[in-house]
């Protein structure tokens, strides 16, 4: 994912002119802000005061989100070494208000990730492992027969939490896993006729082993086009394995049970949630706009491709695109921010035809064939 992006003229917000003009480049330093982010020893936990969301973002807001969004990035670095640009998707992905689905081999670091961002962010998470025999009712809640009441009490399930760890999604049958649509998409749970509102933030950190395929079940592509992102840890490098050998390995401090107790929280919920609400505030022009559509037919015309990018897929797209944008300091959505984030949020997407994939070609080659192939007008 790039940290800088290339200017463009046709990307700036709208003036009150009839051409677009640049806004003036953000200098860290004017914002007064710790670049590490908040003070952690004692977060504010009111949250940001709420703007008006017609109004357009301002740069004092996108320097609070960025700043904030990089001391959780630090906190999450200092357990996940090495994976600094993963730990980036993760927080983008939350801005955006999206889903990240993490497919890599065991022991890399998939579950790590989702258990220290929900630490710096001070939020409630959730860990459901998924097996063969896990019901819908385990992930949703279900209602019980109370007998001092004689009456049916719902008893919430995993799912009501604001970071859930969905761990080894492909285990689950299609049943159970389809029991999160609902909850991905709307940010609610219906049981038995009684709709119930899942808490702000809720972001869904979903992980497959892609190589063990003994005794899983393939993600159905209705469930895969729900996931904002797709990324892979892969191995560390050997300084930063070395380092993570020396954290988790080494002596615990007293009155700690694991690592994660270590983690300091950088913000809150309710100041992501805010946050997240200011992202789309971002501006994307006219312009951003029909790029991205011309990108999403690309795909759908492309003749390697059997099922390209759903209008779904594009609105995603865009979001992503405002949170990198929010997160390298601009109030407006550049090509580049676009280019930045297509692959991961993209690359899932694509179902190649057979002959495609006799070929050797893969779904990251057909997102660049199609990114180098349609020009920005």
């Amino acid at each position: 994912m790039s940290s800088a992006p290339t200017s463009s003229a046709t990307a700036g917000p709208a003036s009150t002119g009839p051409e677009h003009v640049r806004p003036e480049p953000v200098d860290p330093d004017a914002s007064g802000l710790d670049p590490v982010g908040p003070d952690t020893t004692g977060p504010d936990t009111t949250g940001p005061e709420p703007i008006d969301p017609e109004l357009p973002i301002t740069e004092a807001e996108v320097r609070e989100i960025a700043a904030e969004a990089e001391g959780v990035i630090a906190e999450i670095s200092t357990i996940v070494e090495g994976k600094r640009e993963v730990a980036q998707i993760a927080l983008l992905v939350l801005l955006a208000g999206g889903h990240l689905l993490i497919e890599d081999i065991p022991g890399v670091g998939k579950t790590m990730l989702a258990k220290s961002l929900a630490a710096a962010l001070g939020a409630e998470r959730h860990r459901i492992q998924f097996t063969p025999d896990l019901l819908p009712g385990d992930v949703t809640g279900a209602s019980i027969f109370s007998q001092s009441t004689s009456e049916f009490e719902f008893r919430p399930g995993a799912v009501f939490t604001q970071i859930l760890l969905a761990d080894e999604i492909n285990r689950a049958s299609p049943k159970t896993q389809s029991a999160l649509l609902e909850a991905m998409e709307e940010r609610q749970v219906s049981v038995d006729g009684t709709t119930y509102e899942l808490e702000e933030p809720f972001m869904v950190v979903a992980t497959a082993n892609p190589v063990e395929m003994e005794g899983t079940y393939r993600l159905p592509e209705a469930q895969r086009d729900r996931f904002l992102a797709q990324t892979s840890m892969g191995y560390p490098v050997p300084s930063a394995e070395s380092r993570m050998l020396a954290a988790q390995a080494g002596p615990v401090p007293r009155g700690d049970r694991d690592v994660l107790d270590a983690v300091r929280t950088r913000t809150t919920p309710e100041r992501i949630a805010e946050h997240v609400r200011r992202v789309r505030r971002i501006h994307a022009s006219p312009q951003i706009l029909d790029y991205v559509v011309r990108l999403a037919d690309a795909t759908r015309s492309h003749p390697q491709v059997s099922l390209g990018a759903s209008p779904r897929a594009a609105v995603h797209l865009v979001r992503a695109a405002k949170a990198h944008a929010a997160l390298v300091g601009r109030t407006y959505v550049d090509p580049e921010d676009v280019r930045a984030v297509i692959m991961p949020v993209w690359r899932h997407r694509m179902h190649l035809t057979p002959q495609a994939l006799s070929r050797g070609g893969s779904a990251g080659e057909l997102v660049d064939q199609v990114l180098k192939g349609t020009s920005l007008t």
